[in-house]
């Protein structure tokens, strides 16, 4: 079930209906669990039983890091990760391994052919950040009370957080100590009606409007049909394609704010107009954020982040962004794309002492354009999995200078990315001049998205990040 469907929107309130009704308020996370497993399982009924199996394995190893025997902790905590990772790994990486490695061809066709769950790669994340939180039990008030005495409510606060259809299958990944602390008895007089119908309506937007007819224009990077275009038309279809998975995904994660707010939950900001970074870690801290802090928080660190010396630093920094890379989809490729990103930011850190000079600041316009340059290039990884289709890519830009112009996907790719521009300049504008004028045309910003969202939105697809 997507969030552009009209299935959701009867679902949701539904959901909605029954949450805040008076003589139901004490079975709320009953009926978001409810809700969500309708949710994850509305396609494909049987995957749901790899969910409840994940939450399962949730609940009773963190349940007992907490609960259990003092000296088994760690032992508990190991099961519950380990656990979740292999399932991850054979859902997920079955396929790759089977079509990579030289193996029996009855086991190869055997592993090729396993179906990759909706979402695995997000709740697989919770529910380890659930594990290890329990684990550290810091004294701070966010680990405090993550693991009630109580096994029913125990059960059915994991199950909500790891399950909750607003962020279930695309993110943004949200931490145990982040949102078990917000779950008691919600109130109607509490929505912040204001925040959520902003968070829906520019999420909408930038999904049904920007991103669904942004993808019928960069569908011609696919292969074949990229080689017969020429030079120009091929660098707009990549521009075009930077910013349809900018809008899709950050839409996702805007409706998922948005709806968890209509149940009173907060989640954390996913994306912060990325295409403004003026270096490769500011671009990080920008992009799908959920994951990087995760990444940061989870594994970066643990491996020994920047405290073990500077050969350490920089194994730990590719790690960690090639898993990253490998995070996000079944091919080399998405390792590739990690391992980029992980070069980068390696040379940004070998220079930052000059980087950080005055001069910066005088080409800070520069080195923002060839940021986005370098990641727009890089997102060609995505679109084409397959290596050898990324290199004909690249060929073709060089070798199809003076073919002729494809003047349609051209101008409805311009069209349709203008208002991503504008979007991150009035971000700018806002921040640089704090000017309140600029707030007064807001009412009237968002009545021509709803009036857009009615009147022009594309044909409907999922979204982009659904695949990892």
């Amino acid at each position: 079930m997507i969030f552009n469907s009209f299935e959701f929107i009867v679902l949701l309130v539904l959901t909605f209906s029954l949450y805040y009704l008076p003589v139901l308020k004490s079975y709320q996370l009953q009926i978001l669990i409810s809700s969500s497993f309708i949710f994850y399982a509305y396609h494909n009924p049987v995957l749901l039983a790899l969910l409840v199996s994940s939450i399962a394995i949730n609940i009773i190893t963190s349940y007992l890091i907490v609960q259990g025997k003092r000296s088994h902790r760690k032992r508990h905590a190991v099961i519950g990760v380990v656990s979740s990772l292999l399932i991850l790994a054979f859902f997920k990486y079955s396929p790759l391994i089977g079509s990579t490695f030289f193996l029996s061809k009855s086991i190869g066709d055997f592993l090729v052919s396993i179906p990759l769950p909706i979402g695995i790669s997000f709740f697989t994340f919770q529910g380890i950040s659930l594990v290890i939180d329990a684990y550290k039990n810091k004294p701070a008030d966010e680990y405090s009370n993550l693991i009630v005495k109580n096994r029913l409510l125990h059960s059915f606060r994991v199950a909500a957080f790891i399950s909750f259809f607003a962020q279930l299958v695309a993110g943004p990944i949200v931490k145990a100590h982040e949102f078990l602390p917000q779950i008691k008895t919600k109130h109607l007089s509490e929505i912040h009606w204001n925040g959520s119908f902003q968070a829906l309506t520019t999420g909408y937007f930038l999904k049904m409007v920007i991103a669904d007819n942004l993808k019928d224009h960069t569908f011609w990077i696919a292969y074949p049909y990229f080689e017969n275009q020429s030079s120009l038309t091929l660098v707009v279809m990549l521009f075009g394609y930077s910013m349809q998975i900018f809008a899709d995904f950050a839409g996702y994660s805007l409706i998922a704010i948005g709806v968890a707010r209509l149940f009173g939950y907060r989640l954390k900001r996913n994306f912060n107009f990325p295409y403004i970074s003026s270096s490769f870690s500011e671009f990080w801290k920008r992009w799908h954020i959920s994951l990087s802090s995760f990444l940061k928080e989870y594994l970066y660190i643990p491996l020994g982040g920047n405290k073990k010396g500077e050969i350490r630093t920089y194994i730990n920094l590719m790690i960690t962004m090639i898993l990253g890379g490998l995070w996000h989809g079944v091919a080399w490729s998405y390792a590739v794309w990690g391992g980029f990103h992980g070069i980068l930011l390696a040379i940004e850190r070998i220079f930052k002492n000059s980087a950080e000079t005055k001069k910066y600041q005088s080409v800070k316009y520069v080195k923002t354009f060839f940021v986005f340059v370098c990641v727009t290039f890089a997102w060609l990884l995505f679109k084409l999995p397959d290596f050898n289709h990324v290199i004909k890519y690249l060929i073709a830009i060089k070798d199809n200078l003076f073919l002729r112009d494809h003047q349609t996907i051209i101008k409805y790719i311009t069209f349709y990315s203008i208002p991503i521009i504008i979007y991150h300049l009035w971000y700018l504008f806002e921040e640089k001049r704090g000017c309140i004028r600029i707030n007064i045309l807001r009412p009237a910003a968002y009545g021509i998205m709803l009036f857009l969202i009615i009147t022009n939105s594309g044909s409907s697809s999922a979204f982009i990040y659904f695949q990892f």
